[in-house]
């Protein structure tokens, strides 16, 4: 270890060097703090998750195809396919703690559902296929026993480690950090831990919770553990979003772990005898937006060709319904509080004057722009609104980037910015890219309704997100319009 000295610079702010892999010594901040001088690793810092992950990938390819060496190639589809549904639900990526016995009863299933998806395609040969499956179960735990072996070996010799820090400074996090120590086989290197508190050794912490960033940065952290203890809520929901936005993993200590209530299952993680649970942040991380974001590309393309006729038809009815443009442009509040021109076809008529966002409780404020949109709606507007037909141009927005299909709505900027000073959570809901439909609006949340209600669904949709939910979504919405639709035909026949 290289001991390091940096001069006062900011006062208050706690000492955190940047390792030499981020900045060049001669122009990088020094700053230090309550902590003192503090020590660099010698070596630069790796991520060495991505090849840990392709080599699992490697043994798991090898052990599903070893079969066909006695049994022939029957099952050559069934081993690619297994090992997609593998590579697909996360099997490959490394756990704390690695044991082939542990991860059995999860492996499995997921051979079972690969078997069930080559069946159909696979009819005449459907017997060797299961022959092969069959014994690519033992020829995959043991492969993967093997390579478990090699990576504890790599761990132990501290090749392969990842930057920990652990956030809480009691009793636990001094035995967070201890256990990492002592037990390199967990690929764990604890580099320290930040505390609004008192330490409670000679270890000083790197600083305090509104350091996060910082330390974040300047260590190359890739996962943070949690310790219960004197840390406030919002600060641990702060902590756990800046982590997911830079694609770190966070676990967090279960509260009363040591009396039996600790959590099960694939996200419960094992620390030398510590339960972790890993939190999940899918819609926060790099790959999950860029799959959504092909989803969104391909289906708004698509769409968009497709439905060019009856957009046509549509374009020519808000024409003549009343004088005005086609199209209603609005500035709306979208991902990170951007500005975005949201499209829409017209469905009111043009106002003489623009009416300002109305004082009072957010409910009154909804309720005085509802009463305000029924005066000037035009009867096209009306069958437009009610079938949601005049959202269709947003499917520009979609194709654009400025939207996706699914997200949370995008509101005016005026009504953002103030929901966002007096609705809790509402600032939370605006970390995703706004959608065309969402969480919310499949509840009913739409129009004259609590917002407080819609920033709940809206980061409740962030946090457990999954391309299932989009699709779930999707079919609601599709039900919902047509439901509405459906009500609309017969409201109109009623009256004529």
């Amino acid at each position: 270890m290289t001991e390091v000295s940096y001069q006062e610079g900011r006062a208050g702010l706690p000492g955190v060097p940047r390792p030499r892999s981020h900045v060049d010594a001669r122009t990088a901040p020094s700053w230090r703090g309550a902590a003192g001088d503090l020590h660099l690793p010698e070596r630069e810092l790796r991520d060495r998750t991505a090849p840990v992950r392709a080599g699992l990938l490697a043994v798991d390819a090898a052990a599903l195809a070893l079969p066909m060496a006695w049994l022939g190639g029957a099952g050559a589809v069934f081993a690619v396919v297994a090992l997609l549904v593998l590579a697909a639900t996360g099997a490959h990526h490394p756990r704390i703690t690695l044991s082939v016995l542990d991860e059995a009863p999860r492996l499995l299933p997921r051979l079972g559902v690969a078997l069930l998806l080559v069946a159909p395609v696979a009819s005449s040969a459907v017997a060797g296929v299961a022959v092969h499956a069959a014994w690519a179960v033992p020829c995959l735990v043991v492969g993967r026993g093997l390579g478990y072996a090699v990576v504890r070996g790599a761990r132990r010799r501290r090749a392969v480690e990842d930057p920990t820090l652990v956030v809480g400074g009691g009793r636990l996090g001094m035995e967070l950090l201890a256990t990492m120590r002592e037990h390199p086989e967990l690929g764990l290197r604890g580099i320290g831990y930040l505390s609004d508190g008192s330490p409670l050794d000679e270890r000083e912490p790197l600083g305090r919770l509104d350091d996060l960033d910082l330390v974040l940065d300047a260590y190359g952290v890739r996962k943070v553990v949690v310790a219960y203890g004197p840390t406030r809520e919002a600060g641990l929901v702060d902590l756990v979003r800046s982590a997911a936005l830079r694609d770190i993993e966070v676990y967090v200590v279960p509260r009363f772990f040591d009396v039996g209530m600790a959590p099960g299952g694939p996200d419960v993680e094992d620390l030398w005898g510590i339960p972790l649970h890993r939190v999940r942040r899918a819609a926060l991380r790099r790959g999950a937006r860029r799959v959504k974001r092909l989803i969104d590309v391909a289906v708004s393309g698509a769409a968009l060709a497709l439905l060019a006729p009856v957009l046509g038809l549509l374009a020519l009815a808000v024409r003549v319904s009343s004088p005005g443009p086609v199209l209603f442009r609005q500035p709306r509040t979208g991902q990170d509080g951007a500005r975005i021109e949201m499209l829409k076809f017209r469905t009111l008529r043009v106002a003489a004057e623009e009416t300002p966002v109305a004082a009072g409780s957010t409910r009154s404020t909804m309720h005085a722009r509802q009463v305000d949109v029924e005066q000037r709606q035009t009867r096209i507007g009306t069958v437009l609104r009610r079938t949601s037909l005049d959202e269709l141009p947003q499917l520009w927005n979609i194709l654009r980037g400025d939207m996706s299909l699914v997200g949370p709505r995008p509101e005016e900027c005026a009504y953002a910015a103030r929901f966002a000073d007096s609705v809790h959570g509402y600032r939370d809901r605006h970390r995703l890219t706004v959608g065309l439909t969402g969480w919310a609006q499949v509840h009913g949340l739409r129009g004259d309704t609590s917002i407080e209600e819609r920033a709940r669904f809206d980061n409740a949709y962030i946090e457990q997100w999954s391309l299932w939910r989009d699709v779930v979504i999707l079919i609601r919405t599709v039900a919902a319009v047509q439901r509405q639709a459906f009500r609309t035909a017969v409201r109109t026949v009623a009256n004529c």
